[in-house]
């Protein structure tokens, strides 16, 4: 057994370091070859700007919108669709890598919407 202390990256400060602790470098991401679908549902966000509102609508693949959510922040409707999903049980969100798309067109449109500049989803 190696008794070898590990340096922290100095970002750490309280935290202690795991014994199998690694940095992982991360290849980019390739939208042809590393995207998947979420079978669940897709999603459209669209700002209002005249209400100052953010809205995002719920689809299936059969392109029917199911609900669409409005609010102020992107933080609080991200939050409430991923709420309604599980108490409905309604399956909409069944990878990590959608709900994480999800909050960052939400972070854009808001930003758009504060300043004013226009909003293209990706």
């Amino acid at each position: 057994m190696s008794n070898t202390i590990k340096p922290k990256p100095s970002w750490v400060k309280n935290q202690k370091i795991d014994k199998n602790f690694k940095t992982v470098s991360v290849p980019p991401w390739d939208d042809l070859k590393d995207f998947k679908m979420d079978p669940g549902c897709y999603v459209l966000v669209k700002v209002y700007r005249a209400k100052g509102e953010i809205g995002v609508a719920i689809c299936t693949y059969q392109h029917v919108i199911l609900k669409e959510f409005l609010g102020k922040s992107g933080h609080d409707i991200y939050n409430h669709i991923l709420r309604y999903d599980e108490k409905n049980d309604k399956g909409w969100f069944t990878r990590f890598d959608h709900a994480a798309y999800l909050g960052k067109e939400l972070k854009k449109a808001e930003m758009a919407l504060t300043l004013g500049c226009d909003y293209y989803q990706e």
